[in-house]
């Protein structure tokens, strides 16, 4: 025999090998199922499966019970902390009332509370800008929390009176007032 009328039937015995080679096996079948429990469901014979769900109506999801408005709290470690600059501020050293109401904030940087607290801190130091900001972000924190809104709108209020503009401190005050509960 020739070896070149023996090459093309080595060349296809030797593709069809490597093809064979890469092809992935097929999956094993899937594990039988056992005899039933007391209730004569099939339980999976594989250890730790999870039992199928049970076949036929569901009860109906309950509704989502009405949510309560939202109420801010200082936590135990921010109002100790409230409360110390608020001593701190008594006795005139609102530098260091700043620095214990910042201490808060790092505690609960979310809590709309802190931040109108270190706002009333910023406007007796005289930097009404500041205390207009602090009021600007415990209001976008606060939603959903009327009381919480209010009181950033009295100390927007207050900002701007302080910077002589009482037109838009007239506005801020009835934002405030409209959110108040009385």
């Amino acid at each position: 025999m020739h070896i070149r009328s023996l090459l093309p039937a080595l060349v296809a015995s030797v593709s069809l090998s490597a093809c064979a080679l890469t092809r992935a096996p097929p999956p094993p079948p899937a594990p039988p199922l056992t005899g039933g429990t007391a209730a004569g469901a099939a339980q999976p014979s594989q250890p730790g499966a999870q039992p199928p769900a049970p076949a036929g109506p569901q009860p109906p999801e309950q509704p989502a019970a009405p949510s309560a408005p939202k109420q801010f709290h200082l936590g135990p470690a921010a109002s100790a902390l409230v409360t110390q600059a608020h001593q701190q501020a008594a006795g005139g050293d609102t530098a260091q009332a700043a620095a214990t109401l910042e201490r808060a904030l790092r505690i609960e940087p979310e809590n709309p509370l802190v931040w109108i607290e270190l706002g009333r801190v910023r406007l007796t130091e005289n930097n009404p800008a500041q205390a207009d900001a602090m009021g600007r972000k415990a209001l976008t924190l606060a939603s959903g929390d009327a009381s919480a809104q209010s009181s950033a709108w009295h100390l927007i209020a207050d900002s701007l009176r302080a910077r002589g503009n009482n037109g838009e401190a007239a506005d801020a005050d009835r934002r405030a007032a409209s959110l108040s509960p009385h």
